[in-house]
């Protein structure tokens, strides 16, 4: 039997260079209920080298998905088996990655292309694990952008027993546009995702893309099952401190900005010994205090001490005392 679905009413996005291990941590400090995922490992990654240091996580961080990137059905099905044993609480394959990089390899948005490959997929994988097994993609590729095709798309790769699609609500282009301009250029059309949604009532359609408040998300949530945010949580982390609240009718109280910094700070100490650069924490901190008085100076600091070799706990503490003196 399929293990239970975790909540996914929101989500952050897997973003590659942002979403790891402490960025992860950092934010589940904020909000208990959000739905986290790792950045994109690829099957070749797990199966050839590095399984123990890419699939690290701490127990703090569930629920938890890992996203693999792939398209070869039966190293998807081991690196799933992977995750599983893991312990993380879905896997997820890209369908959405518009890199060149990504397109070499056979996998992200490409994929769109082939309903059929990613249904070939998506079953060896649901078959190897009893966790759920997941997509996100994009609502077209190129000049294949009708809703015909991703209806087709959508009916294809649930047939294979996918149950839940994390929909970005713009299309890609393959060619003539980076990943970054990919984020921004093609136009959102969320009423695609909504009509997906009503074609689809008994799928989990998680909507993506272009949403930065979560006013923007309870909105949302009228039409579909979950909204997944990206960058506003990389700019503006603390949003997350209203989630469990809002969306989640969650009861507890929101922690303070200053006591997520006193717990993060414990955490880098940790990390510090086990001979992790403190930049490599610290850079997933610097809008923390956006809004409030001292955010400039903290951020400043950061970005001009935390960088160095030497850097240690005593960069963070000073930081700390910029935004408490403010």
């Amino acid at each position: 039997m399929p293990a239970s679905s975790p909540d996914r009413r929101l989500c952050i996005a897997p973003m590659m260079t942002h979403t790891d291990r402490h960025f992860r941590y950092f934010l589940r400090l904020i909000s208990r209920r959000v739905m986290l995922y790792t950045e994109m490992v690829t099957t070749g990654a797990l199966i050839h080298g590095g399984q123990r240091q890419r699939l690290a996580y701490n127990e703090s961080e569930h629920p938890l998905g890992l996203q693999l990137g792939g398209s070869d059905p039966r190293e998807l099905a081991v690196s799933a088996r992977m995750a599983a044993d893991c312990g993380y609480d879905e896997v997820n394959l890209n369908v959405g990655c518009p890199s060149d990089r990504v397109r070499t390899g056979r996998f992200g948005a490409c994929l769109m292309a082939e309903p059929r490959r990613v249904a070939e997929c998506i079953a060896a994988m649901a078959a190897a694990v009893t966790i759920p097994v997941t997509v996100k993609t994009r609502i077209g590729i190129d000049h294949r952008d009708s809703y015909a095709d991703l209806h087709r798309f959508v009916a294809t790769v649930a047939d294979s027993g996918c149950r839940t699609f994390i929909i970005h609500a713009r299309k890609a282009w393959l060619q003539g546009l980076s990943p970054r301009q990919n984020r921004d250029i093609p136009p959102l059309d969320y009423d695609r995702v909504y009509h997906i949604k009503a074609d689809f009532p008994d799928l989990e359609i998680i909507i993506n893309g272009g949403i930065h408040t979560l006013e923007e998300a309870r909105e949302h949530l009228s039409c579909v099952n979950g909204v997944m945010i990206g960058r506003a949580a990389c700019n503006n982390p603390y949003l997350l401190a209203g989630a469990d609240a809002l969306l989640f009718n969650d009861p507890r109280p929101a922690p303070t900005r200053q006591a997520v910094l006193d717990a993060f700070m414990r955490y880098a100490e940790e990390q510090l010994a086990r001979g992790v650069s403190l930049h490599s924490m610290t850079r997933h901190l610097l809008g923390l205090f956006q809004g409030q008085a001292g955010a400039r100076a903290f951020r400043r600091h950061l970005s001009e001490k935390a960088v160095r070799p030497e850097a240690g706990i005593d960069v963070l503490n000073e930081a700390a005392r910029l935004v408490k003196a403010a």
